[in-house]
């Protein structure tokens, strides 16, 4: 029909080189990375006692970044749909049509085999083995099963976020130990009281995208005392690492005081909803305390 105007979408709009790279740096979820880092380098000069040496750290940082990067890269190519009906995350590049789906995979894939070479090379097998297995796990167990069928997603699904401890030990050491786990159990049951602290706050976009997070499926009261419950185990856990270890008195009473901080602000949730953005941002706090005294303890 002459005159007829043609209506180019603006988030299909021809991007500058920066805005490209901008949108495959988002795809990574870059702030997700580096709360994998904080337990990966502590956990390192643990296993040491001390500095492991600057290489290793640099490379098994660089080898850890690529494979979390890889795993969150695909993770973003499966859930689009649900991220395309939460105000959350309607932004992301694959939503926003800032990313075209083939290349939101191929990047994951890339970056998850340069994680494995990386971790191989500038590590051990094992290290490289761990941190393969976790990408595996997140994407096939968490990402395409979990997520859309249990309110227990991210209890499960949280192994794959707690590996990375075990991943920086285990480059240090060539094998994980008894005190690995313990690190790898802190992460492990701080991650739904971090998580849920979330979903409460965004409790309306995750029914609107008929994911089954805790919050949606069961009332407040129960959802607050389950965080309660893993935030005392995540305090629990932290003591228990201490004896099995050389850390001493800087680590131990640091954990004993964001411990019960983060049990303290859980029970605040529970009696008030409306706390549940100031738990989820102490939760940051709390994991980033503990595990920078650990390494500031293994220093000193």
């Amino acid at each position: 029909m002459s005159g007829a105007v043609t209506i180019t979408d603006p988030r299909r709009a021809p991007q500058t080189m920066g805005e490209r790279l901008r949108a495959y740096v988002a795809l990574t979820k870059p702030r997700i990375i580096e709360l994998l880092l904080i337990t990966t380098v502590p956990a390192m000069l643990v296993a040491a006692g001390g500095w492991p040496g600057t290489w290793l750290v640099v490379l098994t940082v660089v080898g850890g970044t690529l494979s979390a990067g890889g795993a969150n890269a695909i993770n973003n190519v499966v859930d689009r749909d649900i991220d395309a009906k939460m105000r959350r995350t309607r932004h992301r590049p694959l939503p926003a049509h800032r990313v075209e789906v083939k290349d939101g995979l191929i990047v994951g894939i890339v970056l998850g085999i340069a994680g494995f070479v990386v971790l191989w090379l500038g590590a051990n097998l094992p290290a490289a083995l761990l941190a393969t297995a976790a990408l595996a796990f997140y994407v096939l167990v968490y990402t395409m099963v979990l997520k859309r069928t249990t309110s227990q997603n991210i209890v499960i699904g949280g192994a794959a976020g707690a590996i990375p401890a075990v991943v920086g030990w285990t480059a240090v050491t060539g094998t994980p130990d008894l005190a690995s786990w313990v690190m790898f159990g802190i992460v492990f049951a701080w991650t739904p009281a971090h998580f849920w602290a979330l979903a409460v706050r965004f409790r309306d976009d995750y029914e609107a995208a008929g994911v089954p997070m805790l919050p949606v499926v069961a009332s407040h009261e129960e959802t607050g005392m389950q965080i309660v419950l893993y935030a005392a185990l995540t305090a629990g856990l932290s003591l228990m690492l201490q004896p099995l270890t050389d850390l001493g008195l800087i680590y131990l009473v640091s954990a004993a005081v964001v411990g019960a901080w983060f049990v303290w602000e859980s029970i605040r949730l529970l009696r008030d909803r409306a706390r549940a953005m100031l738990l989820f941002r102490y939760s940051n706090v709390h994991l980033t305390v503990l595990f920078s005294m650990m390494a500031v303890d293994a220093l000193v």
